[in-house]
């Protein structure tokens, strides 16, 4: 039988195995297991025809269980404004592979939230009834990885979509939740345990949310569209126990409040203040790829602003911590400063959709060191800007220099006021010990003795030696300035127009990562917004 729904076309065999023929999960809450029923239906879970909706498109429940009720809701996606077409095509082609199979599958996580809230996520999750290995059997160009918490990565052309299985996630659940594995049932309260399961194991509540395509259903069950309605960031659990059993959530928070203009609700920024200090514990490679989630994908300038709110910029970015203090940024300052003009500039120009490759940011970090340990001319910053854009040819950099007649932003104290009839050799020896002082910066920004001074005169501030740059990393932010040199870098090419190729942006290719450092930084001294007379 042909079955079409949302756009997602697939032919029904036998099933393998659905939410109904896979476990029973008694989510218990202590040692009493959660009764889950249907609001205003006393005699236990509604059957299907029976339910009533309160409001369009909403049907609500309640979990009974030892520490109170919960209610959790399911909506029709449509009412939610979600259609097909918002769903990325190689997703479209695992979700029906996977259904074609007879296997149950649901987006889920932060696609699902992004979905609501009409913007486009940064990936796509797909949790499944199917056990991974099934998975692998599914797709010809699919594999399994991660140890601790392993799931699929199945290759649609360049893309990478990754799959999770409700059965590692079971197994996977918190120590503090107690489950039961039973012989398979048919009721809907069966499927509503396994997936409320899963749902609890997530982060924050507006993350805890899963969408099935085939049905048009939003399942609900810890609030998270009550807080995307609220514009909240609220754990799903009590935030201290979450943050420590995974220090992580510290950091995603953050993010997640800074991409969406979301307020972290007042328990949870309670601990992320006080528990700030936990993530000195997250492997590097794990900092480093929040701070790319923060700073490389539109969300830098507000990022840097809530790191620093919460005390976490001096762990994490110290050299920049002392900037602030040293410019007297209050935590919860309106003011911008040069540095988050610098990464405003550049959420500009970038999306969750259209990302650049961290060593971008990484120059940006080192290019302003470089200016706040000593102040340039505004002039000589175009200079080198336009040198670093056109493959390091400082003499047409000048000579462009020379025709600039935008003022620059006097309320930098990182730029100086010009010199009038500036010769061209002082300017060019000028550009060349910025170029010099930048790659220092670089050099600093990997020293762990460095960095642990950094914040050494402010006793409060916390101890942080933290190097998260691996040396391929320094070494291809340094690339983008190695061509400023008094010749044009051997074989370059200047780019042509203004055009972002933000794929060649995401892969880290030089000639467009120098195009969109020297916009920014252009963009950022000599912006247009300024009067001829100031």
């Amino acid at each position: 039988m042909a079955t079409s729904s949302v756009g997602f076309g697939y032919r029904s065999y036998l099933p393998v195995r659905s939410l109904q023929y896979h476990y029973l999960w008694k989510t218990r809450f202590n040692t009493v297991a959660a009764v889950i029923e249907a609001v205003d239906e006393p005699d236990g879970f509604a059957k299907e025809g029976d339910r009533q909706d309160k409001v369009a498109g909403e049907t609500r429940y309640r979990i009974k269980g030892s520490e109170g009720d919960r209610e959790w809701k399911q909506l029709n996606s449509k009412d939610l404004g979600i259609s097909s077409s918002m769903i990325a095509n190689p997703t479209r082609q695992v979700l029906n592979g996977l259904k074609r199979k007879g296997y149950d599958v649901y987006l889920v996580g932060g696609c699902v939230r992004d979905l609501i809230l009409k913007r486009t996520p940064k990936d796509f999750d797909i949790i499944t009834s199917a056990e991974l290995r099934e998975v692998v059997r599914t797709f010809s160009r699919c594999e399994i990885v991660g140890r601790r918490f392993p799931i699929c990565h199945v290759h649609v052309g360049d893309d990478i979509i990754e799959v999770s299985s409700f059965s590692t996630s079971a197994k996977n659940s918190s120590r503090n939740m107690r489950t039961e594995i039973k012989e398979s049932s048919s009721s809907d309260g069966d499927e509503d345990c396994i997936r409320l399961n899963n749902c609890l194991q997530r982060d924050f509540t507006i993350n805890g949310l899963m969408f099935d395509p085939y049905a048009k259903v939003v399942y609900d069950y810890l609030g998270g569209i009550e807080d995307i309605r609220k514009a909240k960031v609220r754990t799903v659990i009590h935030a201290g126990t979450s943050f420590q059993q995974d220090s992580a959530r510290i950091l995603r928070g953050i993010r997640i409040a800074a991409r969406l203009d979301f307020r972290i609700s007042k328990e949870t920024a309670h601990y992320v203040k006080n528990l700030s200090f936990l993530v000195q514990r997250l492997d590097k490679g794990r900092i480093l790829m929040e701070l790319n989630y923060m700073l490389a994908y539109g969300s830098a300038e507000a990022s840097l602003r809530l790191l620093w709110k919460f005390g976490i910029l001096e762990i994490l970015l110290p050299i920049q911590g002392a900037y602030l203090v040293r410019s007297g940024f209050r935590r919860r300052d309106k003011r911008t400063n040069m540095l988050l003009s610098l990464f405003a500039n550049l959420d500009k120009l970038l999306a969750s959709d259209r990302p650049c490759h961290s060593s971008l940011w990484i120059a940006i970090l080192a290019f302003h060191k470089a200016l706040a340990d000593k102040p340039r001319s505004p002039l000589v910053v175009a200079a080198f800007s336009l040198a670093v854009h056109n493959g390091g040819d400082i003499l047409e950099a000048t000579k462009i220099t020379k025709k600039i007649t935008r003022p620059h932003d006097r309320s930098f104290f990182e730029l100086l006021e010009p010199e009038k009839n500036l010769d061209f050799q002082t300017l060019l020896d000028e550009v060349m010990d910025l170029d010099a002082s930048i790659k220092d910066a670089l050099n600093q920004m990997t020293d762990g003795y460095f960095i642990s001074k950094a914040m050494a005169a402010y006793p409060q501030a916390p101890y942080s030696d933290l190097v998260f740059i691996p040396l391929q990393l320094y070494l291809r932010a340094g690339r983008i300035f190695q061509c400023v040199k008094e010749e044009r870098e051997m074989g370059f090419e200047s780019k042509q127009g203004s055009k972002i190729e933000y794929a060649l942006l995401y892969s880290g290719d030089i000639p467009e990562t120098r195009h969109v450092f020297a916009r920014v930084v252009f963009d950022t001294v000599f912006p247009l917004n300024l009067s001829q007379e100031l």
